[in-house]
């Protein structure tokens, strides 16, 4: 088992009934990804949850592979698409590490509020890289820690003992972040951010 899966499937219950902080925000990240989306596109989703982004944008895509690292997170998220009548879900109990996935295989890639919490998300980035097809794109949101919230830094240890936060999370800001995908390969399609304490939104793209 992954080294926070523990955590994740002691909080899924509670994240499932937890509302989204700020819709418009949201909304407009799923209305920007809907932008890039093509009927025949193979979608993968790193770190989806309970399943609630990817079940949004089935309608719009071919097929998209949401994983987590928790089982409980995608029993949740199986539930939902059930649910629903949501056929072109898979849902599987994944780290990125493990993927089967061929290189140059996907129309698209996304990780939203997950890069933080990767021990090698520049090694990540290259295998997204790989996965996609020439042209393809990686869509993130994630929150840059260090832009701001250092104060989180010194609470961790804290949140940690209590069983409030899991074992990793990196703090990098959001002109690193974007250095690093640049250095992955990468060029930037789309970058937005709500405010500076706010997760930074990219849609990147492969060369063609």
């Amino acid at each position: 088992m992954h080294q926070d899966a523990k955590f994740w499937n002691r909080m899924a219950a509670r994240y499932a009934k937890s509302k989204i902080a700020d819709i418009p925000s949201y909304e407009r990240k799923l209305e920007v990804t809907r932008s890039y989306f093509t009927p025949d596109m193979e979608v993968l989703e790193i770190g989806c949850g309970t399943g609630t982004t990817a079940l949004t944008h089935a309608p719009h895509v071919k097929h998209i592979r949401a994983t987590d690292i928790s089982e409980e997170m995608i029993a949740i998220a199986r539930a939902k698409a059930d649910a629903e009548g949501v056929k072109n879900v898979t849902f599987d109990v994944s780290c990125v590490d493990d993927l089967d996935v061929p290189n140059a295989s996907l129309d698209m890639v996304m990780a939203h509020s997950v890069l933080h919490l990767l021990e090698n998300r520049t090694q990540v980035m290259a295998r997204v890289y790989d996965m996609l097809k020439p042209g393809g794109l990686f869509v993130t949101s994630t929150a840059c820690l260090k832009d701001g919230l250092g104060w989180v830094k010194v609470l961790l240890p804290l949140m940690r003992l209590v069983r409030f936060a899991p074992r990793t999370v990196k703090f990098f800001s959001a002109a690193e972040l974007e250095q690093e995908l640049q250095d992955a390969g990468f060029s930037v399609a789309y970058k937005w951010q709500p405010g500076p304490k706010k997760a930074l939104f990219m849609v990147l793209r492969k060369p063609e």
